[in-house]
């Protein structure tokens, strides 16, 4: 469904998608989206190590930043904050903050210096021995595991 905005300020919006260390894969992915789902975007801008994207529709963000995370792989944190009270409800504007994996689902990597193959990026990285034990992997130690060449 999407939100009608007719009479809101030109640059409304309730959330920020934050994109850090993504490839063009993934902007691409992102501007379709918001495209397809009819989501205006008051502004997009470019920062130090990725884009910032302001969008007329919190709901639809939460849900893009949780499809990035399935498709792409990678760390994805979502936060809330008060922006004020309009007829004594709480107004938050959400903030979603998507950092690529460096790493594939195939790809042999390095974690506390062992060997893995990446076996699944999904809501946790799932690496695998060459024995056959797998460990399971949050994202926020994703910086820990390194792509092998």
């Amino acid at each position: 469904m999407v939100r009608d905005i007719t009479g809101k300020h030109p640059e409304y919006f309730e959330a920020i998608l934050q994109l850090r260390d993504s490839s063009e894969a993934v902007i691409d992915y992102v501007e379709h989206e918001f495209s397809r789902g009819k989501i205006p975007i008051t502004q997009a801008l470019e920062v130090k190590n990725g884009l910032d994207f302001y969008a007329a529709d919190s709901q639809f963000t939460r849900s893009l930043g949780k499809r990035l995370q399935e498709k792409f792989g990678g760390e994805l944190v979502v936060t809330a904050s008060l922006y004020g009270v309009k007829k004594d409800r709480e107004v938050y504007r959400v903030t979603v903050l998507f950092r690529e994996a460096s790493f594939k689902k195939g790809d042999t990597v390095e974690y506390k210096g062992d060997e893995y193959l990446v076996v699944v990026l999904g809501n946790e990285i799932i690496l695998q021995e060459k024995g056959g034990k797998k460990l399971h992997v949050k994202y926020r130690e994703m910086m820990k595991v390194k792509k092998r060449e």
